[in-house]
């Protein structure tokens, strides 16, 4: 008698699994096709063996530039990201998510010429663009960088996402990818006295059950992933979405269950309805009657600022060691 391959294998014929994650041994371990880099990952790379020649190349490069000036530290940051993000690449056959830094998210401007900066150090390691993804926090700003890079051949993932009026405008710019935050939700509304009596109520799993039915009624071509789980049972909840970033310790959890996986989405047919288009107003509007989505959206921000804050002061304190 054959066993039952593994959730995660089942997963995998269903959903596109990406490692949330920037950990080199567990990508190669887990083999997702997509990962991703921010702050916080490289942050946590500055301890780990595999980086260990890229930091000592960055930090002398930062040295001989002068050592802890803020533009060093800021370029050191970029490269060591750049650095980490190249290494990524050659491991898995899809792409790597590279964040713009966060406290850029209310400036389209500055957005996009960090991302044509990132592509372009990529290009100098040897990455094509078509292996990076660039990631962005859904401000209205941010939407509207994104759409500009979408059109200059860069792709964007959109990641802060909590409402649906925010979904939909990446989706009508054009984005790539969009990364609504199941686990984040959820956190809200537990916080707030709103448990879900069953995975099917939980408003996380529920939010990207319907941004995904409501693109695939639109014909849109924009990518959905699901990010920020906190339970296995939040991913098997949205089995047969299109993407789902997943953390190295859920991913072991599913790779040793041997239950049966069904499928929960499955693509529906294009309406050919019309919509009415998302303008900066409306974008607004719609965020501002939603507290949970403002908070979620402000911290998140913030929290990404924080950790890139922390990277660098970090790398100020090996330049000055």
């Amino acid at each position: 008698m054959t066993s039952q391959p593994s959730k995660l294998a089942q997963l995998r014929e269903l959903s596109v699994v990406v490692a949330d994650t920037g950990d080199y041994d567990a990508i190669k371990r887990l083999k997702p096709v997509d990962c991703t880099t921010n702050p916080t990952l490289v942050k946590k790379a500055l301890d780990l063996p595999v980086y260990a020649e890229l930091i000592e190349r960055e930090l002398a490069w930062g040295k001989q530039q002068g050592g802890g000036g803020e533009t060093v530290v800021n370029e050191v940051a970029d490269r060591l990201t750049v650095g980490v993000g190249t290494m990524l690449a050659a491991l898995v056959p899809g792409r790597v998510s590279t964040e713009v830094d966060a406290d850029l998210a209310h400036d389209t401007a500055a957005t996009i010429a960090k991302a044509h900066k990132f592509i372009q150090m990529y290009a100098e390691r040897g990455v094509p663009r078509e292996k990076i993804l660039i990631k962005v926090a859904a401000t209205w700003e941010g939407v509207e960088a994104a759409r500009q890079l979408q059109q200059d051949g860069i792709d964007c993932n959109l990641t802060l996402i909590f409402n649906q009026t925010q979904a939909l405008a990446c989706a009508e710019a054009g984005v790539f990818l969009i990364s609504p935050f199941v686990g984040r939700i959820l956190d809200w509304y537990v916080a707030n006295g709103q448990t879900p009596a069953n995975i099917d109520e939980d408003p996380g799993v529920k939010f990207v059950r319907g941004v995904y039915t409501e693109f695939k009624k639109r014909g849109s071509s924009t990518v959905v992933m699901g990010a920020s789980f906190r339970s296995t049972a939040q991913i098997e909840a949205l089995a047969g979405c299109d993407r789902l970033t997943i953390s190295p310790d859920l991913l072991e959890k599913l790779d040793e269950d041997h239950g049966e996986l069904p499928r929960k989405l499955s693509p529906v047919a294009a309406d050919g309805a019309s919509v009415t288009a998302i303008d900066s107003a409306k974008f607004a509007r719609d965020l501002a009657a939603d507290p949970m989505a403002t908070e979620k959206l402000s911290t998140g921000i913030d929290t990404f600022a924080k950790d890139l804050h922390a990277l660098r002061e970090t790398i100020r304190g090996k330049l000055a060691g």
